[in-house]
């Protein structure tokens, strides 16, 4: 109901002087970003009505606003994910709040497998697509009543990942020498919690997809809907395995010691972005 979320946002604005134009989320191992923002206000999940809870290692559970590069933001540190047991209503509530609080531009970032060849631990993918598994099946934020104050019923998802972003993106990555670690990809999401079989690694991968995930992808479906700019990116914390005779598995401990190892290029990267994009873009084509 728009009335939950606006008494979110209005809580919000009655305890910040801030007024984000940007939103980041968080993933695993990647909520240092928060922490380099200046003049900072915080509230952890918990004490902000309306908020779910965030279960996982790797993710803090609270709401930073504060300043980058002179822009206002408002991070989330630890997201929320469908196989904690949270609706997608639940798992995307955030981004909607932050629509109604003013912001333009949404950052989602991921900790993914690489199932491309191409694609190594420490890698970066800028997501250029996705196959969202779970939307497939009919398991989609937007189900049920549409609300038309925030989008319209069917809205399209081509060109959801915004073009002059992506492109800006690989301008800075050359610009600060990192240009040897990213490429553009598409991300699949799947449900979790469970890592990927190996048939199943296989069928994603002859379906062309680049980096597989548990999440993004409900919160991409919600910021289109409601008309914010969306980019997203990968951070590759492990190959998923795709060879019967491969004797490598992967775990959540690996994944996040890769956020440790990468954090720093990810964050540096997401910062410069910010510093460069333009803002006020309500009246473009987000499809540009």
């Amino acid at each position: 109901i728009h009335d939950d979320y606006q008494k979110t946002a209005d809580w919000l604005m009655s305890q910040t002087k801030h007024r984000p134009q940007v939103a980041i989320i968080c993933g695993s191992g990647l909520g240092m970003l928060a922490d380099t923002l200046k003049c900072q206000d915080s509230f952890a999940y918990s004490d902000i009505p309306g908020f779910p809870q965030s279960t996982v290692q790797g993710h803090a559970g609270r709401l930073v606003f504060g300043e980058l590069k002179g822009k206002s933001c408002v991070c989330m540190q630890g997201r929320f994910h469908m196989y904690e047991g949270h609706s997608l209503l639940k798992t995307t509530f955030p981004v909607r709040v932050f629509k109604l609080l003013g912001v333009e531009t949404l950052f989602v970032t991921n900790a993914a497998g690489s199932l491309a060849d191409c694609l190594q631990p420490g890698d970066i993918m800028i997501i250029k697509d996705h196959v969202n598994f779970p939307g497939l099946v009919g398991l989609n934020p937007l189900c049920g009543p549409n609300d038309d104050k925030f989008g319209p019923r069917f809205p399209a998802m081509s060109g959801c990942y915004d073009k002059n972003l992506r492109c800006l993106a690989m301008e800075i990555a050359k610009q600060l020498g990192v240009a040897g670690l990213m490429q553009e990809g598409v991300y699949a999401m799947v449900g979790g919690p469970n890592f990927e079989t190996i048939a199943e690694a296989r069928l994603l991968h002859r379906l062309g997809v680049d980096a597989v995930g548990m999440s993004t992808a409900p919160e991409v479906v919600v910021a289109t809907h409601c008309g914010l700019r969306v980019f997203g990116l990968s951070l590759i914390t492990n190959k998923v395995v795709k060879s019967y005779e491969d004797s490598d598995s992967v775990n959540h401990e690996g994944v996040l010691e890769v956020g440790r190892l990468r954090s720093h290029t990810v964050q540096q990267l997401v910062t410069e972005l910010i510093g460069r994009m333009e803002i006020n873009n309500n009246n473009t084509n987000n499809a540009a």
